[in-house]
């Protein structure tokens, strides 16, 4: 949905009630899922759009958002989907928090405690019972005071729960084996779980700090165009060699550990953020 139909001016109205009068800009959209920012006189907010198959995705993402402490959401329905409203959450993602690494211009500090504190902030969440289920470079955001928020949480669950009828998968590079496994073999529906979520906040640090996925899809054969199942099918199968790029090699070699343990044998997301805390000692 590119843009705001008359079915969906409820959601204008929330954002303007903590706005005020707006401007929009569009973020995203794809999938049927459209995000804008609305910015006004007394602060910014978010609005998330899901239309046709999107809409379910987007109920439930506002379910987990007005179920976890700390975050605010307005929800709402229109005629062939959902809404949702939550405060604007500022400041860089963890993707851009590393970006003078990448380039070769030092900043390993601000990336180490930017990694410190996402891994902390995927910790808290599991301590509160919940998977994430698709942790991602982007889905971090850090803010001037040193507190992470996460974001997307569509594929969120409450441990002990199971939120959808079919999950087959997020971003398949930074998909546990033991889960692509499950994805392919089932039964459906497939659980995501804290181990799966703690290989991919490694699989996470190593991008953000590499620039490239932690697998290295051409040594296995996989070049571009591969389709995501066969990858998916490769990496249930441990097929997939990890990169041999270490730009970091204090930081790499703990998480090349995580990445290649076993879930019972993967250290939990607080664990991680002693060893990347470890870094600089």
């Amino acid at each position: 949905m590119g843009e705001f139909t008359p079915e969906a001016a409820e959601a204008l109205k929330a954002a303007e009630a903590v706005c005020g009068p707006l401007e929009l800009e569009e973020i995203s959209n794809r999938r049927g899922s459209s995000v804008w920012k609305a910015t006004g006189p007394r602060g910014r907010a978010s609005i998330k759009l899901g239309a046709g198959e999107a809409a379910e995705v987007t109920a439930r993402e506002a379910s987990v958002l007005d179920r976890l402490p700390g975050y605010t959401v307005t929800a709402g329905r229109f005629d062939n989907g959902v809404w949702f409203v939550t405060p604007w959450l500022a400041g860089p993602s963890t993707w851009q928090a590393f970006r003078p690494v990448r380039k070769g211009e030092g900043g390993r500090g601000q990336a180490l405690a930017a990694a410190v504190g996402l891994c902390r902030a995927v910790a808290v969440l599991h301590a509160d019972g919940w998977v994430h289920g698709d942790l991602q470079p982007q889905h971090g955001v850090h803010g001037d005071d040193g507190t992470v928020r996460l974001l997307d949480f569509a594929w969120s669950r409450k441990v002990g729960t199971t939120p959808w009828k079919t999950f087959d998968g997020t971003m398949v590079h930074l998909t546990a084996p033991e889960l692509a496994a499950r994805i392919i073999t089932g039964p459906q529906p497939v659980d995501t779980t804290q181990a799966a979520d703690v290989y991919a906040l490694a699989g996470t640090l190593w991008t953000c700090a590499t620039g490239n996925w932690p697998l290295d899809y051409e040594a296995a054969g996989l070049g571009r165009g591969t389709p995501v199942e066969v990858i998916r099918e490769a990496i249930a199968a441990r097929a997939v060699p990890m990169s041999s790029r270490v730009p970091w090699p204090a930081l790499q070699a703990r998480l090349r550990f995580v990445l290649l343990a076993g879930p019972d044998d993967r250290p939990t997301a607080a664990e991680l953020t002693t060893m990347v805390q470890a870094v600089g000692e």
